[in-house]
């Protein structure tokens, strides 16, 4: 199991909620961060397991922090998060290197395991 996850999201209380639940399910939150911008430098910093990313961030949107993710070859696997469903999305998670993508009302420790192994 990963252990250690850094939640990005502009939002304070789905960070705050997802810290709980992850946490309760035996994950380490390592850190936060509200943008796109403060995530790159966030994973450089704590290099987390998992990055739990926000596809609506309020600078650089979520699917490009997770290319540059990518690109820079991070080992942290990135799991794209969403209010809206993935389908919305089309082929934009596969494409940006995510591993996958949770919608938020289904965030689960169950259903971050199930796309990281």
């Amino acid at each position: 199991m990963a252990s250690s996850v850094l939640i990005v999201d502009d939002h304070p209380g789905f960070r705050a909620t997802a810290r709980r639940l992850l946490e309760s399910e035996g994950y380490s939150v390592v850190g936060e961060a509200e943008d796109g911008a403060a995530a790159l430098a966030a994973v450089a910093e704590l290099s987390p397991d998992v990055v739990l990313l926000d596809v609506q961030l309020p600078d650089i949107d979520g699917f490009e922090v997770s290319s540059r993710l990518t690109r820079a070859g991070t080992a942290a696997a990135v799991v794209l998060v969403s209010s809206r469903d993935g389908d919305d999305y089309g082929s934009l998670a596969g494409d940006s290197g995510a591993r996958g993508f949770i919608a938020k009302s289904d965030l689960s420790g169950a259903a971050l395991e199930e796309l990281l192994a």
